[in-house]
């Protein structure tokens, strides 16, 4: 426990660390409401325009927030193509913002005419490329393809054209740019086997990889391992990510979610061992780069809540994380990529907490552990039980006193069976070496007869 007490004093020391210049700045990802203005901020495109449409159909019991979220999408929306997503934004606001936000039936008329000559064009133009056979001018023509399809909504549409490409690419940047836009699409359809595929493809080359667009693969692998439930990978893809991503990969996700992301799938999936050297060694390591990387300082100081649970759970400050999780709760449920998975990750860290808080004792007292997880004994003890079958803690619970007494593996019995099975081996090897060389001092040679059919 007094390793564990040192180990925290560089952590404390860099969470303290810029406070004055970020106080007046509040945190997107927090436990006070969420600020969807400035959370929508974050990104661009149609992640943005979706993210704010979850929100909307997820925020319950608040219309006011509900409303402004389709408002937001409703004026995105409008700044591009897609007008059967824009019908449908319309529907759901249903009359409740005014005439503003009414149906437009002209603007869509219009868009419609224009993606219509737009797509004759490109069709012109592709079945010119074709007849001519320059490779080149054809990628282009079915990229533009993809991109005038993804313009307009019609996502499987532009993956195919994406797809198309990969015929007429010449160099590795054209396959990674072909496997970027079908990672994008891939992302926005929920195809995450795809995004898996096409992440290995670009990687196959790493030396023409530059660093935002190595940091952009493994954001989105590690989304891919997140939605497969996969946490530890998707902590190892996250914590892996460049701090020079930024905001270049906003259409898609931002560096406040890759710690956000990262944080919670690295404490509910590493042992403590793994979280000391993979989070705490991160931070450690680059924190006197802090001053001279603003992206980085920003990417730590726009999440402080994760930062200040990941370094209470290292810390052994179970009721401070649990309530930092807590707080953190209603937010992450509106993300929509985490929401399916924030019970799943709150359970499995609450159990790996429960786990290491009995570890160092030969014996706990429920009540007193009941009080450091700010929840009731009868709660507790339930909790531990569960543990208990799933043999997860080796330990008997005292219903009567309430206590808890570990059941540790007598290590001296231990030790003389690990040295008597290694002795056996030992005899084995040498046993084996013997008469290995016995057979070949006297060449003694074990020669196959073979059957000769006439």
């Amino acid at each position: 426990m007094e390793r564990e007490e040192e180990a925290s004093g560089p952590m404390m020391e860099m969470c303290t660390n810029g406070s004055e210049e970020t106080s007046n700045r509040r945190p997107i990802i927090s436990g006070e409401p969420l600020d969807i203005e400035a959370y929508a901020a974050l990104y661009k495109g149609r992640t943005k325009i979706m993210r704010l449409l979850f929100i909307a159909n997820h925020y319950g019991g608040n219309q006011t927030v509900q409303l402004e979220a389709l408002r937001m999408a409703y004026d995105e929306i409008k700044k591009g193509e897609n007008t059967q997503l824009f019908r449908e934004v319309v529907n759901k606001i249903n009359g409740r913002l005014g005439e503003k936000y009414a149906m437009d039936s002209s603007w869509c008329e219009t868009v419609d005419r224009r993606a219509e000559q737009r797509k004759g064009k490109l069709e012109n133009e592709l079945s010119s490329y074709r007849t001519n056979l320059i490779k080149e001018s054809i990628r282009m023509g079915y990229n533009d393809f993809g991109d005038f399809y993804y313009a307009c909504g019609l996502l499987g549409d532009a993956f195919k054209n994406y797809i198309r490409t990969r015929d007429y690419c010449t160099t590795a940047k054209h396959i990674i740019h072909m496997c970027m836009n079908a990672i994008l699409v891939s992302i926005e359809t929920g195809q995450f086997t795809h995004v898996t595929s096409y992440v290995n493809k670009a990687e196959q080359n790493p030396e023409t990889l530059d660093p935002i667009i190595a940091a952009k693969l493994r954001c989105a692998s590690g989304l891919a391992h997140l939605e497969l439930k996969k946490y530890k990978l998707a902590a190892r893809k996250f914590l892996d990510v460049n701090p020079e991503l930024g905001n270049s990969y906003n259409e898609v996700i931002a560096p406040q979610d890759v710690a956000t992301y990262g944080g919670l799938c690295a404490l509910a999936s590493f042992d403590r061992s793994e979280l000391k050297a993979f989070i705490l060694f991160s931070f450690l390591s680059f924190f006197a780069k802090v001053i001279d990387n603003i992206n980085f300082r920003n990417f730590l100081e726009l999440v402080p809540e994760v930062r200040e649970l990941i370094n209470d759970f290292y810390s052994s400050r179970y009721a401070s994380c649990l309530e930092h999780l807590g707080n953190l709760r209603a937010n992450l449920l509106l993300d929509i990529h985490l929401h399916d998975h924030v019970d799943t990750l709150y359970d499995q860290i609450r159990k790996k907490a429960l786990i290491q808080y009995t570890l160092p004792f030969v014996s706990v007292d429920l009540s007193r552990m009941a009080d450091a997880f700010k929840t009731s004994v009868s709660g507790l003890e339930k909790e531990l039980e569960a543990l208990i079958t799933d043999n997860q803690i080796q330990a008997r619970i005292d219903s009567h006193n309430k206590i808890l007494y570990a059941r540790h593996a007598d290590q001296r019995s231990a030790t003389f069976q690990k040295v008597l099975q290694m002795g056996n081996e030992f005899d084995r090897d040498v046993r084996a070496m013997m008469l290995r060389a016995n057979i070949l001092k006297h060449d003694y040679h074990a020669k196959t007869t073979t059957n000769k059919k006439h």
